[in-house]
């Protein structure tokens, strides 16, 4: 009786063994991917500036560093092609909510507004920010949104 014990016992451990391996030389699932295909819709700050038009007027916006580096300073730059007034961004999470991130524009010269701008990281490895851009062109106000890939050096 004795024997017919540690059989079973030897037989457990074995075949517990034998999972641990098995499940140990799988691919491991938590792996997060180090690059993949950005979406072609987004701003790419590489190429340059990334512009819209409302109305007659036409915004370029653009980020340096260009990869836009989460929690890392970066800098914001906006022009118009025409005069406006009451000029403001904000920045917003697309697809999961970050929080508002107001920016505080300086006017550079005319047309032309520079900010300093910094966020946070998602732990989802792909982040597409919107810079929300509202101005007011003869007492009407507009809006234009510019989304981006945060830390978009991951993106093929």
């Amino acid at each position: 009786m004795q024997d017919t014990h540690k059989s079973v016992v030897l037989r457990v451990l074995y075949t517990f063994s034998l999972m641990m391996f098995v499940a140990a030389c799988e691919p491991n699932s938590n792996n997060k991917a180090t690059s993949f295909d950005a979406d072609p819709g987004l701003c790419n700050f590489q190429i340059g500036a990334c512009t819209k038009s409302v109305g007659d007027t036409d915004l370029a916006l653009s980020i340096s560093p260009w990869n836009t580096p989460s929690e890392k300073p970066l800098t914001l730059s906006l022009s118009s092609s025409k005069s406006v007034e009451n000029v403001k961004v904000r920045i917003e999470g697309r697809d999961m909510f970050m929080g508002i991130i107001p920016v505080n524009l300086t006017e550079m010269a005319e047309n032309s507004y520079q900010a300093p701008l910094i966020y946070g990281s998602c732990s989802s490895d792909y982040m597409v920010w919107q810079a929300i851009v509202s101005f007011e062109d003869n007492g009407v106000e507009k809006f234009a949104v510019f989304e981006f890939l945060a830390d978009s050096e991951k993106a093929k």
